[in-house]
């Protein structure tokens, strides 16, 4: 069993839920038919806030990674796991931040590894952050983040796909 070994609801393709399996569960089994938040903050110079997270995650260590990323445990929402996942990961309280819904995905529509609602955090200053969560960050232009990529710097599997989906020109 890993560490926080939460239960998440299994969802179907139209992301209604189905059952519900541990986190472990799911990863051993290569499913991607679960839900997870994602969010970027981006500053008023355009430049992403990305972290690296740190050595003792149990999937992706030391990986570049997308500003705040969680899974929606088993009866919550996209929005209240938004708002759990902002405040443990980075010390910021939902309410009074400016947030938008960038989108929404799908697992078999775009290819990520699970359905996802993924959201822009407009702030100037790098957050507080976990440090369980992640050891370093960077501004970075969503340009600039895509060649590190490109250039082999290792990063958790949906950043790339996500910084093109909806940032690259």
């Amino acid at each position: 069993m890993i560490q926080n070994d939460e239960i998440l609801d299994i969802v179907d393709e139209n992301d209604c839920i189905i059952g519900q399996k541990k986190r472990s569960e799911i990863y051993s089994q290569r499913l991607c038919n679960f839900r997870v938040v994602n969010a970027f903050i981006v500053n008023s110079l355009g430049q992403l806030w990305i972290p690296r997270r740190s050595t003792h995650k149990s999937i992706f260590p030391l990986c570049l990674d997308v500003s705040m990323g969680g899974h929606v445990e088993t009866r919550e929402t996209y929005e209240y796991a938004l708002q759990r996942e902002l405040k443990e990961e980075l010390n910021l309280e939902l309410n009074i931040l400016n947030v938008r819904l960038l989108g929404y995905l799908a697992p078999h529509q775009y290819q990520v590894s699970a359905f996802m609602k993924i959201y822009e955090i407009k702030l100037d200053c790098s957050p507080e952050y976990n440090k369980n969560d992640f050891i370093e960050s960077f501004w970075l232009s969503p340009d600039d983040l895509i060649k590190w990529l490109y250039g082999g710097e290792p990063a958790k599997s949906d950043l790339l796909k996500l910084v093109q989906i909806f940032y690259q020109d």
